[in-house]
């Protein structure tokens, strides 16, 4: 069995970035981001990236740290959210943005890693969504063609995986992490312990070594709110 394990991200990602590629990134808002991963692609200074991912995080955080480096060229997104800097950019026409629903974003990861180069839906018709996509009827109901998503590198985050790089991954966390674990020529994943292999059920693991290239330890973690909503406390 091949080693997958590296020290650190930048050791994972060695040979593997260059300008102008596609990165699926796994994360929705700040659950689940590959934290250690994209600071070593922003660290990189690799340019013209297209990131495929639900939303770019925060202002500073995640994904919004690669927005304020200016090296992402598109985003493959189904949310703006809260990253003023994303939507600045945007509206600027600084960056391009393919807007694309969220189911049908991860089952185009979800296809992508399938084989399957493109599929129909009925999310989107007659809206901009649609606009200069195929259209095919049936059963009497129109449905847009999609096609699967298939990127140059996936970076994911885990919970636990064992040596051979099988993966589980903790509750919300596992979100666009799975599908697009396996939507990607090259997967790099980082999780926050690596136990021994016979360490994990079989039946709880949700993506197996055979996807994971490489794999490292990245914890400690800060666990971060995304939007913090308080209340006044009431006096007695």
């Amino acid at each position: 069995m091949a080693n997958k394990i590296y020290p650190d991200a930048t050791a994972a990602l060695a040979g593997m970035l260059k300008d102008g590629m596609t990165i699926c990134a796994g994360g929705f808002g700040l659950c689940g981001i590959p934290e250690r991963l994209i600071d070593a692609v922003e660290t990189s200074g690799v340019k013209g990236l297209t990131v495929v991912s639900n939303n770019a995080g925060i202002d500073g955080v995640g994904l919004g740290k690669l927005l304020r480096s200016r090296q992402i060229a598109k985003m493959i997104s189904s949310y703006v959210g809260e990253n003023k800097e994303f939507e600045r950019q945007y509206l600027a026409g600084e960056l391009e943005v393919e807007f694309c629903p969220q189911g049908t974003l991860a089952e185009r990861c979800r296809a992508g890693g399938a084989g399957i180069p493109g599929f129909y839906t009925k999310t989107g018709v007659g809206t901009v969504v649609a606009d200069g996509k195929e259209t095919k009827e049936f059963d009497g109901q129109t449905y847009v063609l999609e096609r699967g998503i298939v990127a140059d590198l996936a970076i994911i985050k885990g919970w636990k995986a064992d040596e051979a790089g099988n993966l589980i991954f903790r509750k919300t966390a596992r979100n666009f992490n799975q599908p697009m674990a396996t939507a990607s020529k090259f997967t790099v994943a980082e999780v926050e312990e690596i136990v021994p292999v016979g360490s994990l059920d079989p039946d709880c693991v949700h993506v197996p070594g055979i996807y994971i290239k490489r794999l490292i330890s990245g914890a400690p973690y800060e666990k971060r709110i995304e939007f913090r909503t308080t209340r006044t406390r009431e006096t007695a």
